[in-house]
This record gives structure tokens, C-alpha cells and sequence, in this order.
């Protein structure tokens, strides 16, 4: 539990700030300008004109009241800023190194969470955007966190390297058990890993709650319109490579048919992508379809993003599904909480993260 109850005065407003936050994850969403990178700063310790009250579960962080303020390196307060903020002059293990005060274990199993193996006796210059925040990623992790601050984290990346990267984070949210603060622009990525969205507005919040419950508010209408995507953990269960295609079980059970991956090791785990927009419903059970993954789901929740209309829906007891529709198509096929419907993908709408 994270319990802020801030002021700060920033250019054109002050950040104020009365909230509780408990989700494993928190995503921290809004304009820019809002205050989102502030409001990281100041739970890191960066601002020292904070005033109010900072407290992790029973432990205090910032009590004005009391004349207690702890400085950043008493926080254990992990922050990864939008540039990594890795230092030039240090290889990735130094960089992962520094501030683990010698705790070998932690760094050994930040490396391997992180897979960067590959990188340790190279200087951040020569590494891509997607191993510098890695590195970062597992410097962050290596130094003990009670909490772990993530600024926009995949801004800088494109559409491919995000890809890569993202599956880190959901492995460190499921793996370390860190609470999370998370900034971000991206509809997507607060699907994705956040429990809990807090949407600042000119220094206030001006919503709060699980993700999809806000991806109508009009703070977040034009973010929904790009980023949305299903993101499903499985592991490889064969190969048929005269019919070009893998089978992934996802851990809710369903078989996937994805692009050829010989290379891939029976039993591997994967992360698989299918964009909301990729995804087709049906209100019959389609026959004769080129699409090889037919899967009966029921219908959620309808929810109005921008110009679409975002439809969840229920696949067994596995993580629901996002598609994307027109309210049109919505309207035709009479879609509304608890119809029977079939969702299908085609192999190649599958993408392997």
C-alpha cells in the first residue's frame, strides 16, 4: 500500500495529491504536463520542496508534520527515468552492480530476469534503446526495492523493440512481487500490466480505478485509440512445419496456432500479441474459415473508446479478450453483456513478443 498525500508546486500548478494505492501495479496516465514525472520524483525523494506525507505499507517515507524527510538512498525506491539513465563510463555490469552493495544474488538474478547476459561487458553507447532499458531495468531491480518507479519506460522504442521489452516487465511484476508505479501514454501498456490506472490532470486526480472501467474518460478517449492489444502467456506444445504453424497453450488451456517457431523448445515459455483490431467476432460458429484459431468466448462489457467501440469478452477461465469494432457492427450483430460469440485470429495475426 502506497499512501500519498503531497503538494508540490510545480510551473502553472501545484501536484496535490490524496490517494491510496494498492494494486500491484499502478499506471499513472494523463496529459503531458500533468505531473506524472513529477509525482515519480517525489516519491523517489528528487523534490525536496514536497510537503505533506509519503508512507510504503507502515513505513515512512516524507511526514512534513514530523520534520521527517528521507533522503533518496534511505528510500529503497527503484526509479528507471524515461532516458534508462545509465552511466556512459560504465559497462551494463557495473551498471547493474552499482548500488547492490554487494549483493551478488540479486544481481545474478536481475541479469537473469532481464536476459542480458549478451550485454554485461558492453558500455550503454554501443547497446540498442531496448537493451539500455533493460540494463536499467535490472540495475533498478539489483538494488532491493520496497518500490519501483517506471517513467514511460518503452517511449523511446519502436513498435518492434517494445515488443521485446514488455514481456520483461509483465515477468518482473510475476516473478519479483514489486509494487509498481508506471507512467505511461499508452492504453496498451495499462492493460497490459496495470491492476490500477491514476489519471492526473494539471497536478489532481482526475480518475482512479481498474483500466478498462476508465478507458472511457475523456482524458484517455485519444490514448484508446492506438496501443491496444491482448497479451497471453502460454508455452510451446509442437510443431507442424508442413502446415507452417506452432501450437502455443495458453495458461487458461486454449491451443493457439501461431507462425512457424522451430527454433523454439517444446515447453518454452512465450508471450504472445494480437492486436484488438485483429481479432474477429462472430455471433455463429464460423465454418470454412483461412483462420486457424476459432475460440467460443461471451461478451463482457462493451465499452465506447474514441470512435470504436471496445468489446471484452470472456474465454473460459483464461484472461479476457479486447476487440475492436465499429459501433455499426456493434449495433448488427446485437451485441451486448452475455451474448455467445466466437472470436477468430489468423496465425499470422499472432505475434511472438
Amino acid at each position: 500500500m502506497l499512501e500519498l498525500n503531497v503538494e508540490l508546486p510545480l510551473f502553472g500548478f501545484t501536484l496535490r495529491l490524496g490517494v491510496r494505492l494498492a494494486a500491484p501495479v499502478t499506471v499513472v496516465m494523463g496529459p503531458s504536463g500533468a505531473g506524472k514525472t513529477s509525482l515519480l520524483e517525489t516519491v523517489a525523494g528528487l523534490r525536496p520542496k514536497t510537503r505533506g506525507r509519503i508512507a510504503l505499507t507502515e513505513r515512512v517515507l516524507l511526514d512534513s508534520s514530523q520534520g521527517l524527510c528521507l533522503p533518496p538512498e534511505a528510500r529503497r525506491v527503484g526509479y528507471v527515468p524515461q532516458d534508462a539513465g545509465l552511466f556512459p563510463h560504465l559497462s551494463a555490469l557495473e551498471n547493474v552492480r552499482f548500488g547492490a552493495r554487494g549483493r551478488t544474488a540479486l544481481v545474478e538474478n536481475a541479469i537473469e530476469t532481464l536476459e542480458i547476459q549478451a550485454t554485461l561487458g558492453r558500455r550503454p553507447a554501443s547497446l540498442s534503446g531496448g537493451e539500455q532499458q533493460r540494463v536499467a531495468l535490472a540495475r533498478a531491480l539489483a538494488s532491493e526495492p520496497a518500490l519501483l518507479l517506471l517513467d514511460e519506460p518503452l517511449a523511446a522504442l519502436d513498435a518492434r523493440l517494445r515488443e521485446r521489452v514488455l514481456p520483461y516487465l509483465l515477468r518482473i511484476r510475476e516473478q519479483w512481487r514489486i509494487p509498481v508505479l508506471y507512467v505511461t501514454h499508452n492504453v496498451g501498456e495499462a492493460l497490459a500490466l496495470g491492476g490500477e490506472v491514476l489519471v492526473l490532470e494539471a497536478g489532481r486526480a482526475a480518475a482512479q480505478g481498474a483500466p478498462l472501467d476508465l478507458l472511457a474518460a475523456r482524458s484517455l478517449a485519444a490514448a484508446g485509440q492506438e496501443g491496444l492489444e491482448n497479451l497471453l502467456a502460454g508455452r510451446i506444445q509442437g510443431h507442424a512445419p508442413a502446415a507452417g504453424v506452432t501450437r502455443v497453450e495458453l495458461d487458461s488451456g486454449q491451443l493457439l496456432s501461431v507462425p512457424l517457431l522451430e527454433s523454439r523448445a517444446l515447453q518454452a515459455p512465450v508471450t504472445l500479441s494480437v492486436r484488438a483490431e485483429d481479432v474477429l467476432l462472430a455471433t455463429v460458429e464460423p465454418h470454412g474459415l483461412s483462420a486457424r484459431n476459432v475460440l467460443p468466448a461471451s461478451v463482457l462489457s462493451c465499452t465506447r473508446v474514441g470512435h470504436d467501440v471496445l468489446v471484452r469478452c470472456g474465454v473460459s477461465a483464461g484472461t479476457p479478450w479486447l476487440v475492436r469494432l465499429t459501433p455499426g457492427a456493434v449495433a448488427d450483430l446485437r451485441l451486448e453483456p452475455g451474448a455467445r460469440v466466437w472470436l477468430a485470429v489468423k496465425s499470422h495475426s499472432i505475434r511472438v513478443v
